[in-house]
């Protein structure tokens, strides 16, 4: 994509292409497919889910929307353009997307687990 640095520098200076383990942002995505002529859209959703998947982020479905894993902003969008083409290529008139990003600079290597383990922390106290 145009504009879009291809590595991000962290704090320490090293670099995603040196460390792949660094996941930096957490992204929770919702594909609404619209103009299906039925209110069931689990074959929409499932085939949103499936090209997350395959991207090779770690992903984690949920009753309300799957959480994606990466390293930039532009691999998490990146696979999630992906996942709505995939709404349209079956059929879909429209689809609506839900995004909520989470990215952080000043910590390496952090995960979904990390936050909540986190917040729990803070319930064991």
């Amino acid at each position: 994509m145009r504009g879009l640095p291809r590595i991000r520098r962290f704090t320490n200076g090293a670099s995603t292409s040196e460390r792949k383990d660094d996941i930096v942002v957490i992204a929770e995505v919702s594909v609404f497919p619209l103009g299906t002529g039925t209110p069931s859209v689990s074959e929409y959703v499932a085939a949103a889910v499936k090209e997350l998947e395959a991207s090779g982020l770690k992903c984690t479905l949920g009753p309300m929307g799957t959480t994606v894993e990466a390293e930039t902003t532009g691999v998490a969008y990146a696979a999630i353009s992906r996942a709505q083409a995939a709404v349209f290529e079956l059929g879909a008139g429209r689809a609506y997307t839900v995004i909520k990003m989470d990215e952080r600079r000043d910590v390496e290597g952090r995960s979904t687990e990390d936050m909540i383990d986190s917040i729990r922390a803070h319930d064991a106290g």
